[in-house]
This record gives C-alpha cells, structure tokens and sequence, in this order.
C-alpha cells in the first residue's frame, strides 16, 4: 500500500507547528514551569481544566506515569470530553455564565493554588469566568489557548474579554482559526485537528520545565511511576501517601 499524503501533510504541519511553539513560546513555558514549581514547593496543589476536547490535555497530566502526583483534574460535569449525550449540550454548557463560580467554590481549590485552563479558542464564558473567580479566589492561573482567536473573533462572555486577559501566565498554542490544518480537492471542509497534539505537547514542556525548576532548588518533584514496571505501584504509594492532603482523585 502507498503512502497516504495526506497523513504526511498532517505530520509536517503538526512538526512545524510544534517547532514554532518551541521557539516562540520557551520563555512562557518556562514562566508557567517556574510557577509550578513555587506552588509545589510551598505544599500546594496543582489543578488544570479543559472543556471539551480541550479537556483531553488537562487529563493527560493528571495521574500518569512520569506526571506530577499532586496535578488533579477540575471537572465540570457534562463538558469533561465528549461522555454527555446530546455531546451538543457540552458545548452549550461552555457558554453558560456562573457555571464556573459554582464550580470553584465547590471545589477544593485554595489560595495559592495554581490552576491550569484550557481554551483553544478562550472565548467562552466558562474559561473566562473560570480564570477570573480562580484570580480572585487567590489562585495562580496560566491559561493555554490559542491568541489568534482573541484576534480574528468576538468574545462570548458579557465583559468582551478572552481566557488570555485573565491569565498569569500564558501559552499560546499558534493553532489557527478553526483547528484544522489540511484541505483537498474534493473535501469540501477543511480537516485534520491538531490542538490536541500541540496542546498535550504545551502541557507536558510546561511539566518538565516545573521538575527541572523543582530539581535546581534541590526538591524532590512528587513523580509517579509506571504501574506496568516492577516497583511502580510501591513507589506510587509512597508518593500518593507522602502527598495525599494535595491528591484529589483518589478519594471525594
């Protein structure tokens, strides 16, 4: 069987997209990595949030091999992925003002926390909200979405602001308008998403960026390990014990 080039085309653009990141984005990572690094030290806890498909690289830090132990996921029931039927009303759920005031204060985020928001596009009241009741309440946020939509569309949230007008920190994902990267003849739309690869790429950076900082100061990052290597469910144990006032998935 040939070589689709369609799938090369996607690899090219996802490679070149994620270069450009690297370059253009190394200082906000490390700032982001450093703030990490500050909260963990000084005993807090890490949360990171996502809507939608956004949701899939908040969860890919959150309890895995080679993850920090104490980064847990800020659910919002019906927007977590794709798991609601109709899968529209998550979507409608984004835009739906006080949704995320209720969420926080319900939630076991504190002063001094950093939580870690998600928005390709940044314009829905759910991040926007989420990152200006986070700030208010204390907590650092760092927001991961994508400026060019600040720039080329209108916000949905009543203040006209974005995610990226309330963040401490943030990395932008350089995804174009509308998240595909590929068009053909005979394909009517455009096709071919890559958020998801840049931005799970974004978050990972911004991980490792926090263990080197963490490391440099002489502190032990709070690791897990691999489950499927030998000794990695004793090590996890010790470190989900060692860290469990700052564990949220483990228990309600």
């Amino acid at each position: 069987m040939s070589e689709s080039k369609l799938a090369g085309r996607f690899f090219d653009a996802a490679i070149e997209l994620l270069a450009r990141v690297r370059n253009e984005e190394s200082e906000s990572i490390a700032a982001a990595g450093a703030a990490i690094a500050d909260t963990v030290a000084a005993g807090g806890r890490l949360f990171a949030f996502g809507a939608g498909h956004s949701s899939l690289a908040a969860q890919d830090v959150v309890y895995r091999a080679g993850g920090f132990a104490v980064m847990n996921l800020l659910a919002v029931p019906g927007v977590v992925g794709v798991d609601v039927i109709p899968a529209t009303l998550g979507s409608a759920l984004e835009r739906v003002e006080g949704l995320a005031g209720a969420v926080l204060d319900t939630s076991p985020a504190r002063s001094g926390d950093v939580l870690v928001i998600i928005s390709l596009s940044g314009r829905n009241a759910l991040p926007v909200e989420m990152a200006m009741n986070a700030r208010a309440l204390g907590l650092k946020v760092i927001g991961v979405t994508s400026v060019a939509y600040a720039d080329e569309t209108r916000s949905r949230h009543v203040s006209g602001s974005f995610l990226k007008d309330h963040c401490d920190v943030v990395l932008d994902s350089k995804i174009a308008i509308g998240d595909t990267v590929l068009t053909h003849e005979g394909i009517e739309a455009p096709f071919a998403p890559a958020s998801t690869v840049v931005t799970s790429a974004l978050m990972q950076a911004m991980m490792a960026a926090a263990a080197e900082n963490l490391a440099d100061r002489g502190v032990e990052p709070p690791l897990l390990r691999s489950g499927n290597v030998d000794g990695g469910h004793e090590w996890n144990g010790r470190v989900m014990t060692d860290n469990r006032d700052r564990i949220f998935y483990r228990h309600g």
